[in-house]
């Protein structure tokens, strides 16, 4: 058995779905638009990534040395329904059927556990035993969504899905539900082939989503994007999109719920994802009620502190009020 396939095995050990190993000899072609999607603004107010850029086209200003990145993917998804079950879509308006008037949606992956810790602590296994049965005097550095790496575009080139029209990596057996992370090493690996793209004529993404964040398929506008909205963006909402929040409070699963790679459930095996009681559909007044001790308590170790209280309240506000929380019209017969 070569490195390589060892790497594999220590991987699935570890917990981890998928695993891939990219060269960092052989850049994928997608990495240089970086740039240019830079330049057009599409990062929004999130400026680390432009400050960040060069380390981003160039693994190997993060680790001297570096050779290879080992990918990896941790499936998250659960048997709870998707968001576009229990808010059917109408075009790119989400409705709200009898019952759900008042509920909120919460994107699927923050449902559990904050995933920086655990998928942190599957690193870490996965690094020592790279250290002790691979090689103990390479160079490693490991991040899941925390460091200067391109993650959907290596995990891409590592073979472990291909890049959708929504920009997501979709893998043809998992779907993509799965969180990234990688591991750089100065070991010289081979690599695995890129995957191929999938995603044929289909736009259902595209078409379905309520602030048309895609300017054209492959291209994120995060600006525009509900789960930025909704968790990166400080301070009010824009006026322009508050009608296309829906029942989005935390993130938005719209653009995954519909894709047909997603249709063949294939539910995780970390139990630390499964959700937590309330946060499936939670009730939207007591959201917007949650003063800032109540919302340090209830989402202790969640990744939903990233939108700190106040975030929080604005969404819930914004679903509540807007739009959308109207219940659907229904024909007389």
């Amino acid at each position: 058995m070569g490195p390589e396939e060892k790497i594999k095995r220590l991987a699935y050990e570890a917990g981890f779905d998928l695993c891939g190993i990219a060269s960092l000899d052989s850049p994928p072609e997608s990495l240089k638009e970086l740039k240019s999607w830079l330049a057009l603004g599409r990062q929004a107010d999130m400026a680390w990534m432009e400050q960040q850029a060069e380390k981003r086209m160039d693994p190997g200003l993060v680790l001297s040395g570096a050779r290879s990145l080992i990918c990896v993917g941790l499936v998250y998804n659960t048997a709870q329904p998707y968001s576009t079950d229990v808010f059917p879509m109408e075009g790119r308006a989400q409705t709200r059927p009898e019952g759900s008037e008042n509920k909120g949606w919460i994107s699927r992956y923050a449902w559990g556990e904050d995933y920086h810790s655990v998928v942190a602590r599957k690193l870490a296994v996965l690094e020592h035993s790279l250290r002790t049965e691979i090689d103990g005097g390479a160079g490693y550095r490991s991040y899941c969504d925390t460091g200067p790496v391109s993650e959907k575009v290596w995990a891409a080139a590592a073979g472990l899905g291909w890049q959708g029209k929504n920009t997501n990596v979709i893998n043809r057996n998992v779907g993509s539900w799965f969180f990234l992370a990688e591991i750089l090493s100065t070991l010289d690996l081979a690599p695995d082939p890129p995957a191929l793209d999938h995603c044929g004529s289909c736009t259902r993404c595209l078409d379905a989503c309520p602030t048309q964040a895609f300017p054209k398929a492959y291209e994120l506008d995060a600006g525009r994007c509900l789960s930025y909205l909704t968790i990166e963006k400080r301070g009010e909402l824009p006026r322009e999109l508050l009608e296309s929040v829906g029942a989005n409070v935390y993130g938005c699963d719209i653009c995954q719920d519909v894709c047909p790679w997603n249709h063949t459930r294939v539910l995780g095996r970390e139990a630390a994802f499964d959700a937590r009681p309330g946060l499936m559909a939670p009730d939207l007044a007591g959201l917007e009620a949650m003063d800032d001790d109540a919302f340090a308590a209830r989402f202790k170790h969640s990744a939903m502190k990233r939108t700190k209280a106040a975030g929080l309240r604005r969404n819930a506000a914004a679903a509540r009020t807007g739009p959308a929380a109207q219940k659907p019209s229904t024909p007389k017969v």
